[in-house]
């Protein structure tokens, strides 16, 4: 870890994990504002944003932590065994009940998901990071990118030309169905499934590049990044033209174009925050001190609450209906509103945590 932490890192990953909580626990799904709902297929919306971000920063953060890290055998075990406990707190989470046995039938258990992603990711970024230099590492990001666009687009499935739609000849939909068959989040394919991973691991390699640029002697490191992140969205979007912008299957062009963004807003914090010395931003960098802690919390406590029974609906729609849900809102307001309490409550066990001195290290 550098020994002065760069304040708009901390600020865009706590930002980052509250946005997450956000968007994943609105008082009801069938009343959300579109801008927090993900795209139906092609195309983004700003909650497709956030994912990419993180694992955007992740990479940045594997910058700053390895940059000066020897290669033994001890950093490949300590990467093995953080990316392990990310992939089996998110097996968990994807498997747990709160009435007995406890957990799901294993034929109902999702395999892939949300915090396994970032386990993989953060594997081979880290791996790959510490063995090559920069310069290879471009060349990694750059054979992932166009070869996913390749293979998704050139490679036939079970004899049918592939598709980029929601269909049984999308190649990346077809691996999932026949690696993970029912432990998938839908029945046809899973957002964060096996092949989509591939490009999702440039989507770090980007934020590793940013953390270089930020942890070097460079001069103007806020113009650079929006010159990046500029650069970025502008061939993303061009590739857009062959190759939609699509979250669920992690398309290159969604790579870019997120990564473009994420460079783009963290320009502007650092310039506001690290050369302009303002200070804002406090309540994301207690958040960010935890984020992984949060997100889990936030995702069981989440699902705990939808377990639980009062009537015929449950804890969750119990309190959203008895507190949220008024004549004089909109159910969308509402529902918006009662995300946003979540994030309060999680803002606040940020700051508790931070000012405990309590950085829980996944």
């Amino acid at each position: 870890m550098i020994k002065d932490r760069i304040l708009s890192v901390d600020i865009f990953r706590g930002a980052t994990i509250l946005l997450m909580v956000l968007v994943n626990t609105p008082g009801t799904w069938s009343n959300v504002y579109s801008p927090f709902l993900h795209a139906d297929w092609h195309g983004y919306t700003p909650t497709d944003l956030v994912f990419p971000f993180f694992l955007f920063i992740v990479g940045t953060s594997i910058a700053f932590s390895y940059k000066n890290r020897t290669v033994d055998t001890k950093a490949y075990k300590k990467i093995a065994i953080r990316a392990f406990k990310l992939i089996a707190l998110g097996l968990f989470l994807g498997a747990f009940l709160i009435h007995y046995p406890f957990f799901k039938k294993f034929s109902d258990i999702r395999f892939p998901g949300v915090l396994q992603r970032i386990g993989v990711v953060f594997f081979f970024a880290a791996v790959l990071f510490i063995n090559l230099s920069w310069k290879k590492l471009i060349w990694v990001t750059a054979i992932l990118l166009i070869g996913y666009w390749l293979i998704m687009t050139f490679v036939p499935v079970e004899g049918v030309v592939s598709t980029l739609e929601r269909a049984p000849n999308n190649l990346a939909n077809w691996v999932d169905v026949k690696v993970f068959g029912s432990h998938n989040y839908k029945a046809d394919y899973d957002p964060e499934g096996l092949l989509s991973t591939i490009p999702s691991i440039a989507s770090s390699l980007l934020g590793v590049f940013t953390g270089l640029i930020l942890t070097s002697k460079q001069e103007k490191k806020a113009t650079i990044l929006m010159g990046l992140g500029g650069s970025l969205l502008i061939i993303g979007h061009i590739w857009d033209f062959v190759f939609p912008i699509n979250k669920a299957l992690w398309t290159s062009s969604f790579v870019l174009v997120t990564a473009g963004w994420a460079n783009l807003i963290l320009a502007l914090v650092y310039y506001l925050t690290d050369v302009k010395k303002i200070e804002f931003g406090s309540i994301f960098r207690y958040a960010g001190a935890n984020a992984i802690v949060i997100y889990f919390l936030s995702s069981f406590i989440s699902k705990v609450m939808g377990q639980i029974q009062i009537g015929d609906t449950s804890l969750h729609g119990w309190l959203f209906q008895a507190v949220y849900v008024h004549d004089f809102f909109a159910l969308e307001t509402s529902s918006l509103l009662y995300g946003l309490s979540v994030v309060l409550f999680y803002s606040l066990v940020g700051y508790i945590l931070y000012q405990k001195k309590i950085f829980i290290k996944v």
